[in-house]
C-alpha cells in the first residue's frame, strides 16, 4: 500500500503507535467540507470504479441498515465491504470484509501509506477522513464487490460522500448534531439528503412530512429515483430486536434491490437471520441488555422494546451520556422504565460526569432513586444487586467499555471521541 513516493515510508512500529497517530489526528476537529477527502481518494485512487456502493445516511438505524445489507450480500455470495462509525470496544470494527475485521497489521500499512502522502498537507485531513480513505484502500485491496458505507454525521459535507454510490439509503431522520447540521428537521434533512447523487435510486425510510418534502426535492433535483418503504419486512424473521428493525430491514431489502443485482429471497432470508450488530438491544445474558440509544427518538425505540420483551417490568438504568447530547430529553425517554437509575463514569473526553448526569435525573424524576459509580464494573454490579434486569443505554461510548468489561478484555477498549 504504498502510495506516498519512490522510496517506502517508515512504518509505524505497531498497531498501538499507528493508533496513537490516527487518535492525534481528532484535534483537527470536524470540517465540513469534501475538498481534502476528494483529493486524499484521488491521490490512493479509491474507490475501486467497478465496486457498487451503497451509502447510508440517517439519523438512527443506520448502521443497523448497513449491517444488514452486508448480511444479505454475503449469504448472496459477494465479497463485502463494511464501513461503520463509532466502534464499540475495537477501532478495527469499523471497517470489515467478509464479515471479518480489518488486521492489525493492515491498520498499519494502511496508515503508514496515508501519513506518508498528507505530512505536509495544509489543511491536515482530519480524523474522520483518513479512516474513511483508510476503508476504502482495505476495500480496494481486497477486491470488494459489493461496499456499504454509513455516514458519519450529517450527509452533503460527510467524508463519505466523496463516493458516487449505486443505491443511496436514508434511515428515520430525527433531531441529533444540531451544532452542525442545524436545529431544525428541515434543515437537518437537507444535510441527510445531501447524499442523494444524480440518478442513483434512493431508497427513504418512513419520515414525517416536513422530511419527506425535502427528501422528494433533492430526488426530484438529482432525477433520482425515490422509493418510500412505510411498511416493516415480515417476510421472514430478522436477527435483531425490536419492531423497528423490521422497518430498518425493509429499507435494506429494498436498497438491495434497487442495486439491481439477482433477487434471491433465500439470501436474504439467510443474511436477515444472521445479521449481528452488537449493542442494539442486544440480549448479553438473561440479566443484562445493551443498547446504544443515545439521541430522544433512539431511546423511545429503546424503551418501546424493553416494553414489548418484558412487558410492565422495570429495569436498573446504567446510564451515561455525552456533553453535547439532548440529556434531559434522552432520560425522560427511558425514565418510565426504569426504577433504579446508574451513573457510571466512563471513558472518553465528551463524556458527561455523572455527578452533572444525576442532577439532569433528579430534575426530571426526583422519586427515583438515583446513584453515581466510579466505573462501568461499579455499576453493573449495582445494577444487578438492584434488579431481575438491567438496561445499560445512553451512549454507544459507554456500550463499548460495558461490553469490553462484561467480555473480559477492557485493555481492548480504544478510546475515541468521534
Amino acid at each position: 500500500m504504498n502510495v506516498g513516493g519512490a522510496s517506502a515510508p517508515r512504518q509505524f512500529a505497531s498497531y498501538k503507535e499507528a493508533l496513537a497517530w490516527l487518535f492525534r489526528t481528532q484535534r483537527f476537529g470536524i470540517k465540513l467540507g469534501l475538498e481534502n477527502i476528494q483529493r486524499l481518494l484521488a491521490d490512493l485512487q479509491v474507490p475501486s470504479p467497478e465496486q457498487r456502493i451503497v451509502h447510508v445516511a440517517g439519523t438512527n438505524g443506520k448502521g443497523s441498515v448497513c449491517a444488514m445489507i452486508d448480511s444479505v450480500a454475503r449469504a448472496a455470495g459477494y465479497r463485502t465491504g463494511l464501513f461503520t462509525s463509532p466502534h464499540l470496544v475495537s477501532f478495527r470494527e469499523r471497517i470489515q470484509v467478509d464479515g471479518e475485521l480489518i488486521s492489525e497489521g493492515e491498520v498499519v500499512r494502511g496508515l503508514t501509506s496515508i501519513r506518508e502522502l498528507v505530512s505536509v498537507w495544509e489543511p491536515h485531513p482530519t480524523f474522520f477522513e483518513i479512516v474513511t480513505a483508510l476503508s476504502l484502500l482495505h476495500f480496494r485491496a481486497h477486491r470488494c464487490e459489493i461496499v456499504v458505507l454509513e455516514t458519519g454525521m450529517g450527509g452533503r459535507f460527510d467524508a463519505t460522500n466523496a463516493v458516487t454510490p449505486a443505491v443511496s439509503a436514508i434511515t428515520p431522520i430525527d433531531y441529533d448534531h444540531q451544532k452542525w447540521l442545524g436545529e431544525s428537521l428541515t434543515e437537518i434533512a437537507a444535510e441527510k439528503a445531501g447524499i442523494i447523487k444524480p440518478r442513483a435510486p434512493v431508497i427513504s425510510a418512513a419520515q414525517s412530512e416536513e422530511v419527506r418534502c425535502v427528501i422528494a426535492r433533492k430526488a426530484i433535483e438529482c432525477e433520482a429515483p425515490l422509493t418510500v418503504v412505510s411498511e416493516g419486512y415480515d417476510d421472514s424473521p430478522v436477527a435483531l430486536a425490536g419492531t423497528h428493525q423490521k422497518h430498518n430491514a425493509a429499507v435494506a431489502v429494498s436498497a438491495w434491490q434497487a442495486l439491481g443485482l439477482a433477487f434471491d429471497h433465500a439470501s436474504i432470508r439467510e443474511g436477515l437471520g444472521n445479521v449481528n450488530w452488537p449493542a442494539r438491544f442486544q440480549r448479553w445474558n438473561e440479566r443484562i441488555v445493551i443498547d446504544g440509544a443515545h439521541n430522544p427518538s433512539g431511546a423511545r425505540v429503546a424503551a418501546a422494546t424493553w416494553r414489548d420483551a418484558f412487558g410492565k417490568k422495570k429495569a436498573a438504568l446504567v446510564l451515561g451520556v455525552l456533553r453535547d447530547k439532548e440529556t434531559a430529553a434522552l432520560y425522560r425517554e427511558l425514565a418510565p422504565i426504569a426504577e433504579f437509575v446508574v451513573l457510571p463514569r466512563f471513558r472518553g473526553e465528551r463524556a458527561m460526569p455523572p455527578e452533572e448526569l444525576a442532577k439532569v435525573v433528579h430534575a426530571t424524576t426526583p422519586m427515583t432513586q438515583h446513584v453515581v459509580a466510579g466505573s462501568c464494573a461499579e455499576a453493573l454490579s449495582l445494577a444487578e444487586k438492584h434488579s431481575a434486569r438491567v438496561l445499560v443505554a445512553g451512549s454507544l461510548h459507554l456500550a463499548g467499555e460495558i461490553l469490553a468489561h462484561l467480555r473480559g478484555t477492557p485493555s481492548a477498549f480504544d478510546e475515541c471521541s468521534q
